[in-house]
């Protein structure tokens, strides 16, 4: 087996199970660790800026990503949409959103580093996952020039190419051959991204699954107050 078919074609299914285990076993053994860490009680400088960017950029990413890797390709010619258009859809949502995230992502990385009560409380996963997130994320808009440069010459393959890919893992059929003609940026990046899902459990990355959801639906709270003068 080369390099390759190990990176691309097991790596893969080794990311997701400890993707899933490791996120089980955790919330079985170690709930109280199960939680986002906040630290904006030891400072709030810029915390709501940064952190509001850095969500709303991974947040559209990551949905982004599913929706457009896992979508199949016959269902987007269905409802009209080429892929052209879908590769310029992608490098304009990538480039906002990536923007964005970056941004909010430098901030939070600048403060758990440099700022002397944030770092001494943080935890070295705290800012091991970090790190890798924002390398991650650098790669990414990395892609988007070499996408600009295929787009201009009226060449989708590449994506096309990926979103195959990732629909072979999905599906369980793994085909690392679909990635030969990719370019070398598009491959790190998935590394990397697949990566993020191998050290998801052992971070504070876990608190995602407990996301409320629930509070958008959830009922208005009748708060009552104790005015002066009531018996």
């Amino acid at each position: 087996m080369n390099l390759q078919n190990f990176l691309f074609g097991v790596y893969p299914y080794i990311a997701l199970v400890v993707f899933l285990l490791g996120s089980l076993v955790r919330f079985d053994r170690e709930q109280y660790t199960w939680k986002s860490d906040s630290s904006q009680l030891l400072s709030k400088g810029n915390m709501r800026v940064a952190s509001n960017l850095f969500h709303i950029g991974i947040l559209a990413i990551f949905f982004g990503h599913a929706v457009g890797l896992l979508t199949p390709h016959s269902w987007f010619l269905a409802l009209g949409v080429s892929d052209m258009q879908h590769q310029y859809v992608a490098i304009v949502a990538g480039s906002i959103f990536g923007t964005l995230c970056l941004i909010g992502g430098a901030m939070l990385w600048m403060r758990r580093m440099f700022n002397r009560r944030i770092s001494a409380t943080s935890r070295g996963t705290d800012k091991l996952i970090l790190s890798w997130l924002l390398v991650t994320l650098m790669l990414g808009l990395s892609t988007i020039p070499v996408s600009i440069g295929h787009a201009s010459h009226g060449d989708p393959s590449v994506m096309v190419a990926l979103a195959e890919y990732v629909q072979s893992i999905v599906y369980l059929r793994p085909d690392p051959s679909l990635l030969d003609g990719v370019d070398t940026v598009f491959r790190i990046h998935l590394f990397f991204g697949m990566t993020v899902f191998l050290l998801f459990p052992f971070t504070r990355l876990v608190h995602v699954w407990s996301a409320p959801i629930g509070y958008l639906g959830r009922s208005y709270q009748v708060v009552r107050t104790k005015r002066a003068g009531a018996r």
